[in-house]
């Protein structure tokens, strides 16, 4: 993107000695624009439309929700009032358009945004989840490598990002919470006035592209049925 074109850019960076906490609103707001900011380059930083549809899709999100745009506005306000969000307006467009500042404010490395993002999308995760569910954001050589850069966030200064959470009764593993809502919170929980829904199964990603490839087997179909029955007017 063309940096000329960004004359009306506010941006904030470095690390501040206040302790940041999030509601869980901003939680998915500031996981959305991190994730689409590396899945999606070329669409970044997004719309406010965009940003929406982000926050409240099905897949990949836990849990899911339905926000409204006063409510992301919002959230995208506080944010930017704690220096981990900018908007701009650029010379061609008059459609104000939201990035985030996550990584500038933290100092953290791509793999350290990567972990921290899948916590901020999807609550409390185990290592080989966090490895498993990564590929698009960062590709992790090893369970170790995971382990390493949540060590990494979990000792960051001045404030810690990233807690190793007590492992549940019957699991063989720990799993681990971000931190920038203070405490490790259930995913489940939400600031009020947002509408939740139950969470959706890892298989709904899977599921949505196959609809989009039958639409576009269908679309094809169509379309060679149309040139079939030019054949015979």
């Amino acid at each position: 993107m063309d940096e000329t074109a960004r004359p009306e850019i506010i941006v904030y960076g470095g690390v501040d000695a206040d302790p940041v906490v999030l509601n869980a609103i901003e939680v998915r707001v500031l996981g959305s624009l991190v994730e689409k900011q590396v899945t999606t380059p070329d669409y970044y930083p997004l719309t406010l439309n965009a940003l929406v549809n982000a926050c409240n899709q099905t897949s990949s999100r836990d849990p899911v929700v339905s926000y409204d745009e006063p409510t992301v506005t919002r959230a995208v306000d506080s944010l930017r009032e704690k220096k981990l969000a900018f908007v701009f307006s650029g010379a061609e467009s008059r459609v104000l358009k939201y990035g985030n500042k996550l990584a500038e404010r933290f100092e953290l490395t791509p793999p350290e945004t990567a972990a921290l993002c899948l916590l901020l999308l999807r609550g409390p995760q185990t290592v080989g989840e966090i490895r498993n569910r990564s590929g698009r954001l960062h590709e992790f050589s090893s369970l170790a490598e995971v382990e390493s850069n949540l060590e990494s966030l979990a000792l960051k200064q001045p404030q810690a990002l990233v807690t190793r959470l007590p492992r549940q009764t019957g699991l063989k593993e720990s799993r681990f919470a971000h931190l920038l809502s203070g405490t490790a919170a259930s995913p489940a929980e939400s600031a009020s006035g947002a509408s939740i829904m139950p969470p959706e199964p890892d298989r709904l990603e899977k599921l949505e592209n196959e609809v989009a490839t039958l639409r576009q087997e269908l679309a094809e179909v169509r379309r060679q049925f149309a040139e079939f029955r030019k054949q015979f007017e």
